[in-house]
């Protein structure tokens, strides 16, 4: 479903979510208080407009209440993140998405009404040391601080089992969702599914788990 995005603050987390929404097919309204930021991204969004993130009236203006979701993505300025979060909220933004520098910034931005509130630096050196830890994980998002769903090759041990004969969700507590094979999808597999060597297994578990999947398989 497309959906309607309000990124504010273009550095360079800001910049890479409002394109990377924009190339998913969403509307993206991108707003940075520099002209030749938004200058630079004015070609990959849907609009892209040089503001005040401070002044209410030109953000009414722009109709920011209406976004599904208006990402407050401001770089070093903890300050300025703050006012405009409290800000929006009294504007009545449904969907508020804050970006904190630290823990304590992130409480801040808790308390003042942040729906979600993202620490892009630290979570990107979770996911590294993931893909560090265990080789063969290609991919991983994040749930929660202890759960993550994750994309993992088949292993030689698994290559020529069923899944009921690996029994990962009582040995390790994953749960299989889908396995990629080619160019196919085979969604939710059964037990009597029958792992290949090119075959991708998409799981859900516990951060320990995933890490740990090396050492069993």
């Amino acid at each position: 479903m497309r959906k309607q995005f309000a990124v504010l603050g273009l550095g360079r987390f800001g910049t890479s979510l409002a394109v990377t929404l924009a190339r998913m097919g969403h509307e993206v309204l991108a707003v940075d208080a520099h002209e030749e930021t938004v200058e630079k991204i004015a070609g990959e969004v849907t609009k892209a407009v040089q503001a005040d993130v401070h002044n209410e009236e030109v953000l009414k203006s722009l109709g920011i209440r209406n976004f599904d979701t208006v990402v407050v993505a401001i770089g070093q300025d903890i300050q300025t993140s703050i006012l405009a979060t409290v800000m929006l909220k009294e504007m009545g933004v449904k969907n508020l998405v804050a970006k904190a520098q630290n823990e304590l910034h992130g409480k801040v931005l808790e308390k003042v009404g942040a729906d979600l509130v993202i620490f892009p630096e630290r979570d990107m050196g979770v996911r590294v040391a993931h893909c560090l830890v265990s080789c063969q994980i290609l991919d991983q998002i994040q749930l929660s601080p202890d759960y993550s769903i994750a994309e993992i090759n088949a292993t030689p041990k698994m290559v020529g089992k069923t899944l009921g004969q690996l029994n990962l969700r009582v040995k390790m507590g994953l749960n299989v969702l889908v396995i990629k094979r080619d160019d196919e999808l085979i969604i939710a597999p059964g037990a009597e599914t029958l792992i290949s060597g090119q075959d991708l297994l998409v799981v859900l578990g516990s951060n320990k788990a995933i890490d740990n999947l090396g050492n069993h398989f």
